[in-house]
This record gives C-alpha cells, sequence and structure tokens, in this order.
C-alpha cells in the first residue's frame, strides 16, 4: 500500500504542489466523490478555496469499471476510441449511456452545489485532483470542458496512476503531478489501505469546511504532512 486513505494521499500530493501554495490565483477542483478528500487536503495545505468538477465515466455495458469514455457539464465528451472499437459498441448505446450519465451529473451538481455556481475559472490556475487515474477519461473530459473557460494553467494532481495515462495527460494538461506510478498497476483502490467509498454526505461536509475560506498567510507543508 502507498498510502492509507485518502485524506493522507491529498497530503503528501501538496508537498509535491508547494509552488502553488498561498497564491490567489489559484483554485482547487475535485472530482467527485473519490477526490473530494484528497483535494480537501490539497487545498488546505496550500491554503486554496476547493470546489468541485462534475464530469462521469461511461461505462461499457456489463463491464461498468472499464470506461468507454467520460461526460461532463461542460458538455464535453470524451471517448475512448479503441474500446468503442474492439467492443464494437454502437453510437445508440454510447448515446444511451451518456444520458444516463448527464441525469447523474445534473443530480449530483444540484446535491453539492445547490444554486452556488461555478467559481470564475478565467484567468485561474486550476489544480484537478482526483484519487487516482487508470485510463484517464475522466480527467481528461475534465481538463477539456476547463479549457472552454479560458483558465490561465490547468495541473492535474493524483497521489497515484497509470504510467501511460500520465504520459497522455501531459499532452492535455500544462503540469501534470502523479507521485506514484507503480507497475503493473491494475487498479486504483489496490495502492490505498482504506478505499471505502466517499459519500454524499461527506462530500457536501468537506465543501461546506473547506470552500473558500480564509487562510493564514504562512504555511508549513511538513508540519501538516
Amino acid at each position: 500500500m502507498l498510502f492509507r486513505d485518502r485524506t493522507e494521499a491529498g497530503h503528501k500530493l501538496a508537498e509535491a504542489l508547494r509552488e502553488y501554495a498561498r497564491r490567489g490565483d489559484v483554485l482547487v477542483l475535485a472530482l467527485p466523490r473519490g477526490g473530494v478528500p484528497v483535494a480537501a487536503a490539497v487545498a488546505e495545505d496550500l491554503r486554496a478555496p476547493l470546489d468541485v468538477f462534475l464530469v462521469r465515466k461511461l461505462g461499457v455495458p456489463g463491464q461498468e469499471e472499464l470506461a468507454l469514455g467520460a461526460v461532463s457539464s461542460g458538455g464535453v465528451r470524451v471517448l475512448n476510441s479503441e474500446i468503442v472499437s474492439e467492443l464494437g459498441i454502437t453510437p445508440a448505446t454510447i448515446e444511451s449511456i451518456a444520458a444516463a450519465e448527464l441525469r447523474e451529473l445534473e443530480r449530483r451538481d444540484r446535491l453539492y452545489r445547490g444554486d452556488r455556481p461555478l467559481p470564475e475559472i478565467a484567468g485561474k490556475t486550476i489544480i484537478l485532483v482526483d484519487d487516482g487515474l487508470a485510463t484517464g477519461s475522466t480527467m481528461r473530459a475534465a481538463v477539456r470542458a476547463l479549457r472552454l473557460q479560458s483558465p490561465e494553467r490547468i495541473v492535474v494532481a493524483v497521489p497515484v496512476a497509470a504510467g501511460v495515462t500520465c504520459d497522455l495527460l501531459r499532452s492535455e494538461a500544462d503540469h501534470v503531478v502523479c507521485l506514484a506510478t507503480p507497475q503493473p498497476f491494475y487498479a486504483v483502490g489496490q495502492w490505498y489501505e482504506d478505499f471505502s467509498q466517499t459519500t454524499d454526505d461527506e462530500v457536501r461536509e468537506l465543501l461546506k469546511r473547506t470552500s473558500a475560506r480564509s487562510m493564514p498567510e504562512k504555511i508549513d507543508l511538513q508540519e501538516s504532512a
């Protein structure tokens, strides 16, 4: 195991993101739900505001953990053409899966954010955080959707990922931080001692506790690790 839990992973990730600490232009965005505890620790240590960016994986029918792509609330859809072609997934099937995931995305948007609009993205340095990356489809969709809102810089930050996925994301994001790229990779959860599911209530509580807070001027990341 590399990490005890998502919170510990977030504090370790923050150490690798020191250059973004105490900067007024930085916004930490988490991919719910598992990315939120990681991002909350990152935001706490960097003294940056926290919010969520909603993206849903498109799972292969009968093999839902295998992503054929992803959709985001910004209307961006990313497809894994190799998987779609290899499994013979039809356009009608993709549309059906995407419609269902968009409904869930809208539900979570209301649940997590209510009437609160997404923070200003234009001109900001956005740190996109998840608990890990396997295929990276969800993260790629998030990066592409955020590009439409003209951020100054997009940083992808995760505790653990497949090495090939990190390499792929370097062509999409401005900066990619993957603390560990173990081989063989298999799945994100195998690198955590506690990888229990993050609940909607936990997401709301973490956002309430850390979002847009006022932080002290000085910080010691070693103390919070």
